[in-house]
C-alpha cells in the first residue's frame, strides 16, 4: 500500500508512541519516501489539512485506545486516506478502522511495573524500520540515493563527495612538457605547492609524473639533477584517479598501500590530465 502511495505516508501517535511514529517519519524521509509526522492533537484543531485522499496514515499506539489517536481517525477516513496501524491490541478501535493492521504481540512491558512503554516501543520501531528498508529494495534505492538526501555531514560527505569537487585544477594544477627543463620542473612543484607535477604531451594526454620523492632519491645518490632530462625522473606509469570517483575511494587507494601516496594526478576518460589531488586536500574536507 505504502509502495503505491500516490500521496504521502503521514505517521501519527501520541505519547512514547508519538516518539516512535516521528523516528519512524524521519526514517521514511532519509530513504526516499515522502513522509512527515502528525500529532494527534494538533490534527484534531486544524492540521488534519494535511491529510489528502491519496494519503497513506500510518498510526502507532499500543492499546490502539488513545482518545487523542481516536479523535482523528473519523475525519481521516471521511477523506478517504487510507489507514495502517501498528498496535498491540486486535480488539482495539485503532484496529478495527484500520485497511492493514501490523500486529505486535506484546503482552507485557520490560518494565518491572508493566506500565513504561518499553517491549511495545521496541516492537513498534523494529516495524518501522522493516518498512523503510523494505521500500528502499523495492525501489532500489542507491547509496547514491541516500547521499543525494544527506548533503550535510561526513555521511552525504563520503557518498556525494567526487574527485572534481576537491581537485586542483587550471592554474592551480603543476603540469609541464616532456621536452622542458630541469630548472622549470622545479619552479612548477615549488609554486604550485603540490608535491608533484604532472608531465604531459602537446595535447594534455599523460606521459608521467614526478613527485618530491622522486627528486629527492636522486639528490640523496649526489646525482647532478639538472643534468637529466624529465625522462629520466618521472614515472612513466604512475597511478592516477578520475575526476568522478569518490573522494573517499580515493583516499582508500592512498592509504592502503605499503608505502602510503599523498599526490595522485586526475585525469578523463580520453587520458588527458585535468587536475591534481593531494591527500590533505581531502582530509580537510573532514573524510
Amino acid at each position: 500500500m505504502i509502495f503505491k502511495c500516490k500521496g504521502k505516508v503521514i505517521v501519527t501517535g501520541v505519547g512514547k508512541s508519538g516518539n516512535i511514529a516521528q523516528k519512524i517519519a524521519a526514517t521514511l524521509v532519509s530513504t526516499g519516501t515522502t513522509a512527515m509526522y502528525l500529532h494527534p492533537t494538533e490534527g484534531m484543531h486544524g492540521s488534519l489539512g494535511v491529510v489528502r485522499k491519496d494519503d497513506v496514515i500510518l498510526a502507532v499506539g499500543k492499546s490502539g485506545e488513545s482518545e487523542e489517536l481516536l479523535g482523528i481517525l473519523g475525519p481521516i477516513k471521511k477523506i478517504g486516506a487510507k489507514v495502517i496501524s501498528i498496535t498491540a491490541n486486535l480488539e482495539s478501535t485503532l484496529a478495527k478502522n484500520s485497511d492493514i493492521i501490523l500486529y505486535t504481540p506484546i503482552k507485557q512491558e520490560a518494565c518491572p511495573l508493566d506500565l513504561i512503554p518499553t517491549n511495545s516501543t521496541t516492537a513498534a520501531l523494529v516495524i518501522g524500520d522493516a518498512i523503510a528498508v523494505t521500500l528502499m529494495k523495492m525501489r532500489k534505492f542507491k547509496s547514491e540515493d541516500f547521499g543525494l538526501l544527506h548533503p550535510g555531514g561526513i555521511i552525504g560527505k563520503r557518498l556525494l563527495l567526487t574527485v572534481g569537487d576537491i581537485m586542483r585544477s587550471g592554474e592551480d594544477n603543476p603540469t609541464i612538457l616532456l621536452n622542458d627543463s630541469i630548472k622549470n620542473m622545479l619552479i612548477e612543484i615549488t609554486k604550485k605547492r603540490c608535491g608533484a607535477v604532472s608531465v604531459i604531451a602537446q595535447n594534455q594526454k599523460l606521459l608521467g609524473f614526478i613527485t618530491d620523492y622522486d627528486i629527492r632519491k636522486i639528490l640523496e645518490k649526489k646525482e647532478d639533477i639538472f643534468s637529466k632530462k624529465i625522462k629520466d625522473i618521472m614515472n612513466p606509469k604512475p597511478i592516477f584517479v578520475y575526476s568522478g570517483m569518490k573522494a573517499v575511494d580515493v583516499l582508500a587507494v592512498m592509504q592502503n598501500r605499503e608505502k602510503a601516496i599523498v599526490v595522485l594526478p586526475v585525469i578523463n576518460r580520453k587520458k588527458k590530465v585535468t587536475g591534481i589531488i593531494h591527500m590533505q586536500d581531502i582530509l580537510a574536507k573532514g573524510l
